[in-house]
């Protein structure tokens, strides 16, 4: 009996060694950033959420910062403030790369990892970057697109100008068109992340006939699928094709209701949870560099990209993912 309880008290003993090990790995004064800007829009609320559950199952403390628009200038004063802060680690989506190369670079110079997310800045100094593979994702949105209407009409696509992940997209979309020439894009709008910009100018292009007649809408973010729906509702007895990006509850409903066709559908929970622990790590196992370009290096320790991966929804599995959504928001 006696060595029995001698194992137990050992194991005992062993358990809180390991839990007090782990407990002293983690602190709440490493401080970690999730920087963006459209903090408004669900898709980063979701990302948030991810981010902020991943520093909790750690003991952590996440920082959400940026804009609730689309101001690049913005979210680089909010990166220059996170570089101050002198924190464990940055995850940064990329509003403009030009904007905030500089200061990507200077936290990276100062030792601070920084992980871009969503939105890449290839040629700045980050270590790697985790998201959407945009140009397949434009072509899953194309290639729905060519499916649903045919090869033949005028298309219109709803976007962010200039934001790096969108102009894969874009590009994406416009490999697929270049097969069918007979399917025109003859405008590329620019919301600037307002809804109401996307919904007034699908208005005015549902007004148009004959050959200017736009046959269908694209839209390559988050905040433009529902209100293009909603001003091709607007119209009595007239259907158009509209595609949209992302997974809100305005967007699912539409999709349930007929409104929308489908949308394209990107992870931003796994985003921001992934990418916390994957900061945390290199927070705690540092490399011996980081001025190093691991993305020439073949015995590189880090990924040149992280894939969260990317599915197309309509009415065959709209129910699933509003399950999903559900449960996500308890």
């Amino acid at each position: 009996m006696k060595a029995i309880k001698a194992v137990v008290l050992a194991m005992v003993g062993l358990g809180l060694a390991f839990t007090s090990g782990c407990e002293a790995r983690h602190s709440t004064k490493e401080v970690f950033y999730l920087i963006s800007v459209n903090q408004a829009l669900p898709y980063w609320q979701s990302a948030a959420a991810g981010f902020k559950k991943a520093a909790a199952e750690y003991k952590v403390t996440a920082r959400v910062v940026g804009p609730d628009g689309h101001d690049p200038q913005a979210e680089l004063t909010e990166l220059n403030n996170a570089v101050a802060a002198k924190p464990g680690g940055i995850l940064i989506s990329v509003s403009d790369a030009a904007v905030l190369k500089p200061g990507i670079d200077a936290a990276v110079s100062a030792g601070i990892p920084v992980i871009t997310v969503d939105s890449d800045a290839a040629d700045s100094r980050r270590l790697y970057f985790i998201g959407t593979n945009n140009l397949e994702a434009g072509r899953l949105g194309g290639q729905r697109l060519v499916e649903k209407l045919g090869t033949k009409g005028n298309v219109v696509v709803f976007t962010f100008t200039g934001q790096p992940n969108t102009e894969e997209r874009l590009k994406g979309i416009k490999d697929v068109f270049s097969s069918h020439p007979d399917l025109k894009i003859v405008d590329v709008v620019d919301i600037k992340a307002d809804p109401k910009t996307a919904f007034d100018k699908a208005q005015q292009y549902m007004a148009l006939t004959g050959p200017k007649e736009v046959n269908a809408f694209i839209c390559l973010d988050s905040a433009s699928g529902k209100p293009v729906s909603d001003a091709v509702a607007r119209v009595s007895g007239v259907k158009r094709l509209v595609i949209s990006w992302d997974v809100s509850q305005d967007t699912l409903a539409a999709i349930k209701a007929g409104a929308i066709d489908s949308t394209v559908v990107q992870k931003p929970f796994t985003m921001g949870y992934a990418g916390l622990k994957i900061l945390d790590q290199i927070f705690h196992d540092p490399p011996a560099q980081f001025s190093k370009d691991y993305s020439s290096d073949p015995f590189s320790p880090y990924p040149s990209f992280v894939d969260t991966g990317t599915s197309l929804v309509d009415k065959n599995n709209v129910d699933v993912y509003i399950a999903a959504a559900t449960a996500g928001t308890k």
